[in-house]
């Protein structure tokens, strides 16, 4: 009698349980015309969630940010569970049409449940990581300043100058540098010498950029020149007016502590019209250029001015063809005597 009673027991537990998984499993196919709008629904949050990231982390970018490993993580699972939600929804169509019965039955019940357990799997999925894409910032400071390193010569005597130039970086109260002399004493060089050395300072700033200037300035190509070193790169940018121009460089580096070297100057650059921010105490930045004369580094409001003399590369060194003129006249004036 107690075997009977429990072989009854064992099979009402067996009969239970089989009957609580076949009504699981017909709840994956009762529910698809709940859980398909619910999905839908989902997938749209999930879409608007990673677009509005994107665009945080594109900004971040240009602006020379690094974003974080985890953001980059989400974003990249994001974009799999859309591609998935997408074929989903893409099949429901067909898959509903195999549904009768007040849509509790199919003709086709295994192809009905599978698909009804992946729509449910899907909706937690993308649900839970909606709810992990809360991030309060998507990117970072980059660990070291971003320096183009140039080819650069190494000619005698230059050393003290750069110590001289390097000493009115570090200080606090010089935003503005001039570097002036004749044409060809090695403003350039000194120029790509400091450059180079920001390279191996890279606790100081953010971003170094060099620009070419040149006799005929163009505020455009100074902008399209610094728009590479920020991110700025795609056709589109360019063609931007130059003020618009100007409100993108300048929404970059008035966050940053920048460095802008600009190279040859025979009038003075406006700097709003470019969108370089005024170096000053308060955002640490520093501006540096060259000019052939005292009279633009007054223009540029440099605090500090720096004659640079002819530098010996050999002999004669690479002086302008004035200097050298001078040099030789001289030397022919002595044999003459």
């Amino acid at each position: 009698m107690g075997n009977c009673c429990s072989i009854q027991i064992g099979l009402e537990n067996f009969l239970l349980r089989g009957w609580v998984c076949v009504v699981g499993h017909a709840n994956y196919v009762c529910k698809l015309k709940q859980t398909l709008p619910t999905l839908s629904a989902a997938l749209q949050e999930l879409r608007a969630q990673r677009n509005d990231m994107q665009r945080e982390v594109d900004v971040a970018e240009q602006r020379l940010l690094e974003p974080f490993e985890q953001v980059q993580l989400w974003l990249s699972k994001a974009e799999t569970m859309i591609t998935k939600a997408e074929k989903l929804i893409e099949d429901s169509p067909r898959q509903m049409n195999n549904l009768c019965l007040g849509s509790c039955a199919s003709k086709n019940f295994l192809s009905s449940y599978k698909f009804g357990k992946n729509v449910t799997k899907m909706l937690q999925e993308i649900n839970d990581h909606v709810s992990k894409g809360a991030f309060k910032k998507v990117a970072e400071s980059k660990p070291s300043a971003s320096v183009v390193v140039r080819p650069e010569e190494q000619p005698i005597g230059l050393e003290s100058t750069i110590e001289k130039v390097w000493s009115c970086i570090v200080d606090k109260d010089v935003g503005i540098i001039g570097l002036y002399g004749l044409g060809g004493v090695g403003k350039t060089t000194l120029l790509t010498q400091i450059n180079n050395k920001f390279s191996t300072t890279p606790d100081k700033f953010d971003v170094v950029i060099w620009a070419l200037v040149s006799k005929d300035y163009n505020v455009s190509k100074i902008q399209d020149k610094m728009g590479g070193n920020i991110g700025f790169w795609d056709t589109s940018w360019k063609s931007k007016s130059v003020d618009e121009k100007a409100v993108d460089i300048y929404g970059v580096l008035r966050n940053k502590r920048f460095v802008v070297l600009l190279d040859d100057l025979w009038e003075r650059v406006d700097l709003n019209k470019v969108g370089i921010p005024k170096p000053s105490q308060e955002n640490g930045s520093k501006l540096i250029f060259t000019a052939r004369s005292l009279e633009v580094c007054g223009e540029m409001e440099a605090r500090k001015r720096v004659k640079v003399e002819c530098l010996e590369r050999r002999r004669l060194g690479n002086c302008s063809k004035t200097m050298l003129e001078m040099k030789l006249s001289t030397a022919i004036q002595i044999f003459k005597t």
